[in-house]
């Protein structure tokens, strides 16, 4: 976390000044990111199939992180006693949202894939908040020049639609669109239940093309370590998190809430234990629509999954 305390004459308290992701620095030149993390928004929600409003996303996760912006000289966790993000060892910053175009979903995917491609050639890791699952697609477009990657997805969807009515990128689609990539190496689809926007026929390409996919009861009969066992080890990990891939009572600012979901401690275990099985190298989280969250539930869940996976990345790096 960054530093905000005494030390500057001042205690900066998380409902003071301008809400940048945890209060970190702000930067408006993409040609100027020095940084461990870049926060980047994508305030896309032209994809939704039933309520949209996660085009507020990233304004309420900014908000919601303030929160986790107290300096203590980082973030101390007593149950693993390790001190996440100590002062001066990460750099994070915020580079604010892409451009988004209102109707033309194409230009404004290209403006995301923009700014992710820009972070990357930066040195940092993408944390990109959404918007709608359709963000993941421009998010993975950007990786073309990198190394493969396997992509971790937790969701209550298994958003694997090839094509419905012409569309091709909307948010029942990104699953299949990184499926295609020849860079993608694989996917892991956790939290997947209930009547899903994805047909039978969806579920086996998906299998087809190197999925795996469980379902929360699946996950919890088996057990988180024996989940992460069916990660290969020591990859490089894209994580796609899908805010309705929680239970509804702890999410329910999403435009498509699914009962049966994850708990916090279950994703945040899932999150840590694939921080110490690879390298994560990408994060995006979406569909958070703060109009439907009660007392900012959602969006303080998301804030606080991503702080924590932050520094449990670069912990056990």
């Amino acid at each position: 976390m960054s530093t905000h305390g005494y030390d500057n004459g001042r205690l900066d308290l998380p409902f003071v000044g301008i809400c940048t992701f945890g209060k970190n620095p702000y930067v408006s030149d993409w040609d100027a990111i020095t940084a461990d993390i870049a926060v980047l928004g994508a305030p896309f929600d032209f994809g939704t199939q039933w309520r949209a409003g996660a085009r507020r996303g990233p304004r309420a996760i900014r908000e919601a992180s303030t929160l986790f912006s107290f300096g203590h000289a980082g973030a101390y966790d007593h149950e693993d006693d390790i001190t996440y993000l100590p002062d001066g060892t990460v750099k994070i910053v915020d580079i604010g949202d892409a451009d988004i175009i209102h109707t033309d979903t194409i230009q404004s995917h290209r403006n995301i894939e923009f700014g992710v491609r820009k972070i990357l050639a930066a040195g940092a890791i993408p944390i990109v908040l959404g918007g709608d699952h359709s963000i993941n697609i421009p998010c993975i477009n950007a990786f073309d020049d990198q190394d493969p990657v396997h992509l971790v997805q937790i969701d209550a969807h298994l958003d694997f639609v090839d094509e419905r009515h012409g569309v091709r990128y909307g948010h029942g689609n990104p699953m299949r669109r990184a499926a295609e990539k020849p860079y993608v190496t694989g996917l892991t689809q956790l939290g997947i239940r209930n009547v899903s926007s994805t047909a039978r026929e969806g579920y086996d390409d998906a299998r087809a093309m190197g999925s795996d996919i469980l379902s929360v009861r699946q996950v919890r009969k088996l057990g988180i370590d024996a989940v992460l066992e069916r990660i290969p080890a020591g990859e490089r990990y894209y994580v796609t998190i899908d805010i309705d891939g929680f239970d509804p009572s702890i999410a329910p600012g999403t435009g498509t809430p699914s009962h049966g979901g994850f708990l916090y401690y279950e994703g945040l275990e899932l999150l840590d234990g694939l921080a110490k099985r690879g390298t994560i190298v990408g994060v995006d989280l979406v569909e958070v629509a703060p109009d439907y969250d009660s007392s900012d539930l959602t969006a303080i869940l998301s804030a606080q999954l991503l702080m924590n996976l932050i520094g449990r990345m670069m912990h056990h790096r």
